[in-house]
């Protein structure tokens, strides 16, 4: 619960706040991707890439219309179809 004097918003939750470990990875990741040069293996990264996206894609939109409805039920709101 925040400080009495501080505005809640229903929404801080999303957001990312990487701890530098996790910024350090992620930079690695990506020189090691800049850094290579055969075709083959950048374009069977991106195929991994595009199919991974679409997946969390997915799966964060059914999280979010699942939170929806739990937040719609726990505050007594009705649910829309």
């Amino acid at each position: 619960m925040p400080p009495k004097n501080e505005v809640s918003n229903s929404f801080d939750w999303m957001v990312v706040k990487p701890s530098l470990e996790e910024e350090l990875t992620l930079e690695r990741s990506i020189r090691s991707i800049e850094d290579c040069d055969n075709v083959d293996v950048l374009s069977q990264l991106c195929v991994a890439m595009a199919r991974q996206q679409w997946h969390q894609g997915k799966l964060l939109k059914q999280a979010v219309g699942h939170i929806a409805l739990l937040d719609a039920v726990l505050s007594g709101g009705e649910q829309k179809p």
